[in-house]
C-alpha cells in the first residue's frame, strides 16, 4: 500500500468547499518504514502528523482547534515559530500529542491503511452535501451536478525538505480576471498549508 490521498473531483472547480485527506496509509509501522526508505525521519513524522490531524478533523469532525492547541503547546515548549522549525524528534513527540486528541475525544485512529482509505472516501462523497458547499454552490449557481467524483493518487510529497514544495497556479488572475499568470507556492509544505494559511506563500 503506497501512500495515497483522497480528493473531491467534481465537474466544476469548487475550492475550498469539498474535503481532501493527504498522507493516507500511514501508521505506527508505515511512518518506520518511510522514514527508513527516504532516510528522512522528519520528513515521515511530519506527514504522519498532518494525516492525524486531517483524518480527525474531516473524517471523524473533531475539532481541528484541539490539534492546534498540542502544536502550539509544542511551540512555546521548543521555541519553535513554524511547524518546518520543529525537528524529527519533536514531531515524533507531536505525533504522541495528536494521538492524545483522539483520546480526549474518545474517537480511535485506525492503523488499517485500507480501513483509512476506505473512510476517507466516504467523508469526500459525504463533503458534496456539507452546508458549505451547498451554499457555494448557491451563490455562484452552479446547478445540474449529481454530485462528485473521488480521487485517489499516489502521494507526491512538498514536504521532502527544502528542495520540494506545494503551490498554486492560475492562468488569469483570480481577482481581476485578467489575462496573466499568477500563482504562488512554500517550500517544504504540503497542498493544504497554502490554502490554510499556515505560512505566508511566496509570490
Amino acid at each position: 500500500f503506497s501512500i495515497r490521498f483522497c480528493r473531491s473531483g467534481a465537474a466544476i472547480s469548487m475550492p475550498g468547499m469539498m474535503d481532501t485527506v493527504l498522507n493516507i496509509g500511514l501508521n505506527d509501522t508505515t511512518v518506520q518504514a518511510l522514514a527508513k526508505a527516504t532516510k528522512n525521519p522528519r520528513f515521515a513524522y511530519d506527514a504522519y502528523r498532518r494525516l492525524l490531524d486531517m483524518f480527525g478533523d474531516v473524517v471523524l469532525g473533531m475539532p481541528h482547534e484541539a490539534f492546534e492547541e498540542k502544536m502550539n503547546h509544542l511551540k512555546s515548549k521548543t521555541g519553535a515559530v513554524n511547524d518546518v522549525d520543529f525537528t524529527a524528534d519533536q514531531l515524533k513527540e507531536l505525533v504522541e500529542l495528536y494521538k492524545q486528541v483522539y483520546k480526549e475525544s474518545g474517537e480511535v485512529f485506525p492503523e488499517d491503511p485500507y480501513e483509512q482509505l476506505r473512510a476517507c472516501i466516504k467523508a469526500v462523497f459525504g463533503s458534496w452535501n456539507s452546508e458549505r458547499a451547498i451554499k457555494y454552490r448557491e451563490i455562484k449557481q452552479i446547478t445540474g451536478l449529481i454530485g462528485t467524483a473521488c480521487n485517489i493518487q499516489c502521494m507526491v510529497f512538498g514536504n521532502l525538505g527544502n528542495s520540494s514544495g506545494t503551490g498554486v497556479a492560475f492562468s488569469r488572475h483570480p481577482g481581476t480576471g485578467a489575462n496573466e499568470m499568477m500563482g504562488e507556492y512554500l517550500i517544504n509544505a504540503q497542498g493544504e498549508d497554502v490554502v490554510a494559511g499556515i505560512r505566508t506563500p511566496e509570490p
